[in-house]
């Protein structure tokens, strides 16, 4: 039972990261997309005050999986490590460009941090839906669950095309909360992106369900034998066929809601359909890093989970009293991004 709850608490852990880091991500992934320095500097300043704070659920989410599945974080972050490397190399570029674009009133030096700032936030909402397409098909363990593979392997077209999706996912959350944050001429091409980016991300995804058919079948198992899992199928489709609706009738905050909820509905319906893997192998399924075979103790969860139940309520109040602060629209100050 201890083992199902921590599948389930690292699934939400990671579900918040992508929904709140995502649009951090897909803000940069947009960026570009702003000429005017009013504009970027409004682009910064819609994120400048949460990004730090949203990027602690990757890592929270990162220790969870050490404590509570050792064993799959040693297997995969050895197998992904050059990857893993590339992905915080972004995102330490990323934040060195937040904080550093406005300290010295040269263009060339905006531009440089402008640059980092968008190629950071691209290559993390890359190389992270890589991972998870490399997770979904399996990755090659033996019966040691030691990675044998190579770096190149994991560049593989059904893992980059996942990876794409999460690209486009991000941005179109980006966007979606650059509706609710901006106002004017940049509120209007806001929406248009997250209209645009909502139709790309609606036929990746469709793409992807029929490839993970036939790439990664198991995925679909327990969708054939219960019918309770289509709940979160449900979910992702009414949240997704909301958000347009939605954008488009004026309710703008519903609408980055709508969005959040069908990437944590497609997070859900990927881990309902993989458990109990965690890392499933290639090579032979027996080989395989499952919620059971790959835990701590039960004496470890149990203490883990007691302590969760402590500090995840205390992260979700200090979220909701950050985010409660700095409501509202972006306006631009002298000392601001």
């Amino acid at each position: 039972m201890l083992n199902a709850i921590w599948y389930v608490l690292l699934a939400v852990l990671f579900a918040g990261y992508a929904v709140l880091d995502g649009f951090d991500l897909g803000v940069g992934i947009l960026s570009p997309l702003a000429k005017k320095e009013e504009d970027k500097r409004v682009l910064l300043g819609a994120i400048g005050p949460v990004w730090d704070g949203n990027e602690v659920w990757l890592l929270t989410g990162g220790g969870a999986l050490f404590a509570a599945f050792p064993l799959v974080y040693a297997t995969v972050f050895s197998g992904l490590y050059l990857a893993m490397m590339l992905v915080l190399l972004a995102l330490i570029l990323r934040a060195c460009a937040i904080e550093f674009r406005g300290k010295v009133e040269s263009n060339a030096w905006r531009a440089l941090w402008d640059r980092l700032f968008f190629s950071g936030s691209f290559l993390a909402s890359l190389l992270f839906g890589v991972a998870v397409g490399n997770l979904m098909r399996g990755i090659p363990i033996d019966e040691a669950h030691t990675f044998t593979g190579g770096f190149f392997g994991l560049l593989n077209p059904f893992s980059i095309f996942i990876g794409v999706l999460s690209l486009v996912m991000f941005a179109m959350q980006g966007a979606s909360y650059l509706v609710v944050k901006t106002e004017g001429e940049l509120q209007e091409r806001a929406a248009n992106w997250t209209l645009k980016l909502w139709m790309a991300f609606v036929l990746l995804y469709c793409g992807a369900a029929v490839w993970s058919f036939f790439e990664a079948p198991y995925l679909f198992a327990r969708y054939k034998h219960a019918v309770w899992p289509w709940a979160a199928v449900l979910l992702f489709v009414a949240a997704a066929g909301a958000m347009p609706l939605l954008l488009q009738r004026g309710r703008i905050l519903l609408s980055f809601l709508a969005s959040s909820a069908s990437i944590v509905a497609l997070i859900a319906v990927l881990a309902i359909g993989a458990f109990p893997f965690l890392a499933r192998s290639s090579t032979n399924q027996d080989f395989s890093l499952t919620a059971y075979n790959a835990s701590s103790t039960p004496y470890t969860l149990k203490w883990m989970l007691i302590l969760a139940l402590i500090g995840v309520p205390i992260v979700l109040a200090y979220t909701a009293y950050i985010y409660t602060v700095f409501k509202g629209k972006v306006r631009l100050e002298e000392e601001g991004y």
